[in-house]
């Protein structure tokens, strides 16, 4: 790209080309649906966990989850870890930063619910946290990262990866990621 390309259509260009490329990891996408179908059929929670942004995407797709998509249905069992300002503060100044979501797991997740956790990095201390006190309890974990995955990639059962390393364009893509997986579940889903 030349120094003097138009910076909106440099990021949308990126933005396109990133999204492109998730077609590339559509079979893993399709691994997790099914990951999440289960876990409704059997009345499971889902946990969803992150940091700034990541932190904001796992309130939108468990308000997908409680609320509802594009059809009316009843609603799922979801939790976001970022949103009780109490608990992670008192979780923080007692144990750390990096115990704020493992230790909400801890407390709430039972064997076979679901964490997804979403690090742009993949490399969050809290998140791996997190995912290690989630396989401990027996939750099945999934990671929502960029490109490299980081150690999420390592950890986590199933690893959805953005294939870009600009934060924007992971978290544009891991928006389209969570569409995606209530689009996918709401379709097989009773009124």
């Amino acid at each position: 790209m030349n120094s003097k390309e138009n910076p909106i259509e440099k990021s949308i260009n990126e933005n396109l080309e990133t999204i492109n490329h998730l077609k590339d990891i559509s079979s893993e996408i399709l691994k997790v649906s099914e990951v999440l179908k289960k876990l409704i059929k059997n009345d499971g929670h889902l946990f969803v966990c992150g940091n700034g942004g990541s932190a904001a995407d796992s309130q939108h797709i468990v308000g997908e989850f409680r609320g509802h998509f594009e059809k009316e249905r009843k609603p799922l069992r979801a939790s976001a870890l970022s949103v009780d300002t109490s608990t992670i503060t008192a979780i923080g100044n007692d144990y750390g930063f990096e115990h704020i979501f493992s230790r909400q797991v801890e407390a709430l997740a039972k064997p076979n619910d679901v964490l997804i956790a979403i690090s742009t990095s993949g490399n969050s201390r809290n998140i791996l946290e997190a995912t290690k006190v989630a396989k401990k309890i027996g939750l099945i974990t999934i990671g929502l990262t960029g490109k490299t995955g980081g150690q999420l990639a390592k950890t986590a059962d199933h690893v959805l990866k953005v294939p870009s390393n600009r934060t924007p364009r992971i978290q544009e893509g891991h928006e389209l990621i969570l569409h995606i997986l209530i689009e996918m579940i709401d379709d097989e889903i009773d009124q």
